[in-house]
């Protein structure tokens, strides 16, 4: 490790910004058409500009055959869990399987507390982000006929009923940066996310080792924890193919809006990626 022998995919990170009308709903299926495995957007509910996040991600799903949606990543402060844990699996069941859950837990606190949420510490966050996911797999587990309990102290369920459960086991993907975010990855969810811009030199590095020991101690294969990595538009096959080997970065999603970028992005770096790794796994 941590050449975690994932498959490679690639996606897109595109801002909500309807500008042009229905920017955003052309540029993901303009990805789709490029061969991209993933289209997500950004989240921030608090920002007038931007199209509602979750109404933008359906609406693409409807729009799209193939191509996986996920918000990048989905503002847990003012998305209710239990509520959410429904809507995604509707989406996920409406769209054939095509959609993945990335959660944050928090930022831009100033904004979130103007639409009504308090603010929190982040030691606060991280605990409500983790009763926030047992909630969302409980609400799953339809199979469960039991009541759903959950005496969280940030988020918690009295009795909710279960159900609908989703058409597969939907990954739960955390942006994550701080030490207790790192092993809540490690501990509880299903991939890591990133930016590459907003980390450290050894900040993958550090991650990667933080998150593999809290999956070790809990008692999870690390390898089954898919790292991706949010990508600056100036990125080189060159790096993402070390970041893959080196890094164990297993899905590429690339930060632009622009037609061109995209375009040479899918035609020129992903194959010479592809290639390259497959040539050095062997």
């Amino acid at each position: 490790m941590p050449d975690y022998r994932q498959p490679l995919e690639f996606g897109t990170f595109l801002t909500p910004r309807n500008s042009p009308p229905n920017g955003p709903v052309e540029h993901a299926v303009l990805c789709e058409q490029l061969g991209y495995d993933l289209v997500t957007f950004q989240d921030h509910p608090y920002q007038p500009r931007f199209l509602d996040s979750w109404t933008l991600l359906t609406w693409v799903a409807a729009r799209t055959d193939r191509v996986r949606v996920s918000g990048n990543v989905l503002n847990l402060p003012l998305r209710q869990p239990a509520v959410l844990a429904r809507a995604a699996a509707s989406l996920d069941l409406l769209s054939g399987g095509r959609f993945d859950l990335a959660l944050g837990a928090g930022a831009f606190w100033a904004a979130i507390e103007a639409m009504g949420e308090p603010r929190r510490t982040p030691g606060e966050a991280v605990q409500a982000l983790t009763e926030a996911i047992e909630i969302i797999r409980g609400i799953w587990a339809a199979d469960d006929r039991s009541a759903l309990r959950v005496p969280g102290k940030f988020h918690h369920v009295a009795g909710a009923k279960r159900g609908p459960a989703p058409s597969r086991a939907i990954p739960i993907v955390l942006g994550a940066y701080g030490p207790r975010m790192l092993r809540t990855v490690g501990r509880l969810a299903d991939g890591w996310l990133p930016s590459l811009d907003n980390l450290p030199p050894d900040g993958l590095a550090r991650g990667n080792e933080l998150i593999d020991g809290a999956a070790t101690a809990a008692g999870r294969d690390p390898r089954a924890i898919r790292r991706w990595l949010n990508l600056p538009a100036s990125v080189t096959a060159p790096q993402l193919t070390e970041l893959a080997l080196t890094d164990g970065i297993s899905t590429f999603v690339l930060s632009s809006d622009d037609e061109t970028t995209l375009r040479a992005f899918a035609a020129e770096i992903v194959p010479e990626v592809r290639a390259a790794v497959a040539a050095a796994r062997g």
